[in-house]
């Protein structure tokens, strides 16, 4: 494996570590009121004094040099309690943090496109079933590149096509180029597969086509590997719609649920509120990341990739958003889909989606001890081996980033943390338990 996979594995562990999600959580109650209007946190069971150790454990990563500044936002019965900025937006200019900067999501898109495909599946326009290839024909007869001693030279035939729900869940055998090692990863990078955290020219179709000719990992269903599966899903959305993912989001999800600093691009006249990356400066302090920069095979633009025009609109990396705008979306999910009159998917359907689709696998170690994985979230089925403070029922999701965020249904409770760090972000793993000790009734 690649010298970058420590570096993130550590940041997904990290970020999300002890996410406790029954693998059969209950439908989740409709919240008293909007997650728009704030609240007092005594009103809803927090404590001010114990929030303020939550403020001072993110300014603590300021103050260390660990992070530049950092963003959180707690919502409870459907409103917001608290949401608070620590540090800089970005430190050179002394710029100071602000709760309405704008951050780069990355993985934290993949469950705004699982939504989408799954409102599609609710009009009837796809199955969990169906095979990828009925909607981008070049996914029809993969091959996969078998491994181990005893492994054939060449990639044998796929004994069948991956489906939806495979692509939802991890398990259709893709993977990522600059997380394998291996000859597949080898395979992407030679091949130009974007990762969707850099520039390219391809649009979101020719990616897909490009991606549907290199061999799996495995074969589909039989593991879990965290992949470009959410890309393609955005690219089913596309072909079913008929519409653009972009537009799609905007339509159906972004301008409904009242998002308006989401996207895959920042417009000029909000580029200001865009924080800055940071990676670690080799003396125990932080550094503006370059754009373009390589992390061993990872290779990152975090300035040029969110400025329009885009033709590649990655489903599982590419959005930008603030706290306010994505604690909506997710106060949505905690509802049971639905937001102040705004439904976009059943109960039914997040309780499917934050159900564990991976019980039969073996575990992952990017998803972390106790863990298993839904419809776009990860699920966690043992609560002690998390080894953090959580809820039996909770789900949420991260991105290389640093954010980070999650929904506890038995608490009522939507937490986002926003940072900008890469490699190694140590920020999400210290949030969540200076969260939940702040939960006093």
């Amino acid at each position: 494996m690649s010298a970058v996979i420590p570096w993130f594995r550590a940041l997904v562990l990290a970020a999300v570590a002890g996410l406790a999600v029954s693998a059969q959580a209950p439908a989740p109650a409709p919240a008293r009121a909007p997650v728009s209007r704030p609240n007092t946190p005594q009103s809803v069971g927090l404590s001010p004094a114990r929030l303020e150790r939550l403020h001072r454990g993110m300014q603590g990563f300021v103050d260390r040099r660990e992070a530049a500044g950092i963003v959180t936002l707690l919502a409870r019965n459907g409103r917001v309690a608290d949401v608070h900025a620590s540090g800089f937006q970005d430190a050179e200019s002394r710029s100071t943090m602000r709760t309405d900067t704008i951050f780069r999501i990355a993985s934290m898109t993949k469950p705004v496109t699982s939504v989408a495909v799954m409102m599609l599946y609710e009009e009837g326009k796809l199955l969990l079933t169906d095979p990828v290839s009925k909607f981008i024909p070049a996914f029809k007869g993969q091959r996969v590149r078998a491994t181990g001693p005893d492994a054939p030279p060449e990639p044998v035939p796929a004994r069948r096509d991956s489906n939806i729900r495979e692509l939802l869940s991890h398990r259709s055998g893709l993977t990522y180029g600059f997380l394998n090692g291996g000859p597949v990863g080898q395979g992407y990078r030679a091949n130009g597969v974007p990762d969707g955290l850099a520039t390219t020219s391809l649009t979101l179709a020719e990616a897909m086509d490009k991606l549907a000719a290199e061999p799996l990992v495995s074969q589909p269903g039989t593991a879990w590997n965290y992949s470009l599966s959410t890309d393609v899903l955005g690219r089913v959305v596309e072909v079913v719609s008929g519409q653009s993912l972009d537009a799609f989001f905007r339509e159906r999800i972004f301008k409904p649920l009242g998002l308006n600093d989401t996207g895959f691009d920042v417009p000029e006249g909000k580029w200001s509120r865009l924080a800055t990356v940071y990676s670690p400066d080799g003396a125990g302090g932080i550094r503006p990341m370059k754009d373009p920069e390589t992390f061993g095979n990872t290779v990152m633009s975090p300035v040029a990739w969110y400025q329009a025009p885009k033709t590649y609109f990655s489903g599982g990396a590419g959005l930008v958003s603030t706290a306010r705008d994505y604690a909506r979306f997710a106060q949505m999910l905690l509802n049971g889909g639905e937001l102040d009159g705004v439904r976009l998917l059943s109960p039914k359907t997040i309780e499917l989606m934050t159900t564990s689709h991976t019980s039969d696998l073996p575990p992952s170690g990017l998803v972390g001890g106790g863990a298993q994985f839904g419809l776009g979230f990860r699920v966690v089925t043992d609560l002690g081996a998390t080894q953090t403070l959580g809820s039996h029922g909770l789900y949420g999701w991260s991105g290389i980033y640093g954010t980070v965020f999650w929904v506890d249904p038995k608490e009522k409770l939507v937490a986002i943390m926003l940072v900008q760090r890469y490699p190694g972000s140590p920020v999400a793993a210290a949030f969540q338990p200076l969260v939940y000790q702040a939960i006093v009734r």
